[in-house]
Parts: C-alpha cells; sequence; structure tokens
C-alpha cells in the first residue's frame, strides 16, 4: 500500500497540529491524530451547498458566505447549483488552508477560486456574519467539526445563541442558514430553534456514493 507522506503543517492557536497528507492522488487534512476531511469523502459538503442552493432557487443575484475553505467541496457544490449572477463569499481563518488550496492541492480545487463569482476572505466567518444586516442570502458553516469542535475554541460562538442571533440578523427574509456537522446535536437543534428558524435536519452520507458515515446538516430559514 502507498504510504502517507506529510506534505505540511501548522500550529493552531490552542497548541494542536493541522496537518496536509497525501497518499496517491488522496488528501487528508488531520487535527492531530483526528481526520477532519478527506478528498474521497465530499458527500455531505456538497450536500451542504446543493441543499441551500435549492432554498435559493428563482432568486435573483444570491448572495453566498461559506465559513470554511477546507478542500473545496462545498464552494464547488455551490458554484454548480447557483446561476452566473450569484456572488459567493467564502471566509477561511487558517491562512495555511488557502496556502494548501492554492499549492499543492491545486488539482483538487480544479480552479474554482478562480471562478468571477468567487471572494476569498483571510478571517473570521463570525467577524462577517456580526457585521451584516441581512446582506446575505445564504450562510453556510462548514467550520472545525460542527457544534462540537475540535480545532479552536473560539469556534464555540458561531452555534452559541449570540452566534445564532447574529446569523440570523446577518440573513436577508426568507434566507438558509445551513451548518455542517459529523454528529447530530439536539441541543444545537434546540437553539436554532430558539433563535426563530424553521429548521429542518438532514442526515446525509460522507461519501457520494451513499456509503460511510452520516453526517448532519441542518437547514435553518429565515421567515420572510
Amino acid at each position: 500500500m502507498i504510504p502517507w507522506i506529510r506534505l505540511d503543517a501548522v500550529q493552531l492557536e490552542d497548541g494542536v497540529e493541522l496537518k496536509l497528507m497525501r497518499r496517491g492522488a488522496e488528501f487528508s487534512i488531520m487535527l492531530g491524530t483526528n481526520e477532519l476531511m478527506n478528498s474521497r469523502l465530499s458527500g455531505s459538503e456538497e450536500a451542504l451547498a446543493r441543499l441551500a442552493a435549492e432554498k435559493l432557487t428563482g432568486r435573483a443575484a444570491p448572495r453566498m458566505l461559506i465559513g470554511g475553505l477546507g478542500m473545496g467541496f462545498t464552494l464547488r457544490a455551490a458554484l454548480a447549483a447557483l446561476p452566473a449572477d450569484a456572488r459567493i463569499s467564502v471566509a477561511e481563518l487558517v491562512p495555511q488552508v488557502i496556502a494548501w488550496a492554492k499549492d499543492p492541492m491545486a488539482e483538487v480545487f480544479d480552479g474554482c477560486l478562480d471562478d468571477p463569482r468567487v471572494s476569498l476572505h483571510q478571517g473570521d466567518v463570525g467577524e462577517l456574519i456580526r457585521t451584516a444586516n441581512g446582506d446575505w442570502d445564504a450562510i453556510l458553516l462548514d467550520v472545525d467539526n460542527g457544534p462540537d469542535g475540535l480545532t479552536r475554541q473560539g469556534n464555540d460562538a458561531l452555534y452559541s445563541a449570540a452566534g445564532l442571533g447574529a446569523a440570523y440578523r446577518a440573513l436577508a427574509p426568507g434566507g438558509v442558514f445551513s451548518v455542517w456537522s459529523s454528529a447530530p446535536d439536539a441541543a444545537f437543534t434546540r437553539r436554532l430553534k430558539q433563535a426563530s428558524f424553521q429548521v429542518t435536519e438532514m442526515p446525509t452520507r460522507a461519501s457520494t456514493k451513499k456509503r460511510g458515515a452520516r453526517h448532519m446538516i441542518w437547514l435553518a430559514v429565515k421567515p420572510g
């Protein structure tokens, strides 16, 4: 079997190491010994964008904010599903992840960062959410491991009652807040409802072949 090769690593602010690994044509991003994402398993990340885009059907010039660049699966699916007049902003906190997207994972991203509909923001997606007021038709979060985070304690604020209130204010009426998680979280579902969202839970397979682990996607719509 082809062995894994460590291509690069970065120390995060909480002292944990984020690593980029490669085995043949397969890439893996790992946090210590935990695999956060794998280039073979894109099904649930793609569903995150596809399900949100379906809620925006017929909306002119939709504006989408994606929190977390990862391996670009959510971004590529959004580009495929949204019209030519859409605008997509991607916020990625870790500069090294952006560098990995441009090289050595350029083949995985397949030019999607060059699409004229895309703007890339190196920084905290929470900051973009907190400073918005009805600016977004969709906000997608694929940050950390979901509400029960692994990589950064600061990410927890995105999923708190205050964070959900900020997301609600940042969305236009009828806008959708779509959240990826590695597992269900009943407490998070309750917080979404308490924040006045209309909530649907969508268990989704990690693999595009409908196999493997089940992840959770929340579709939370702002009435209006």
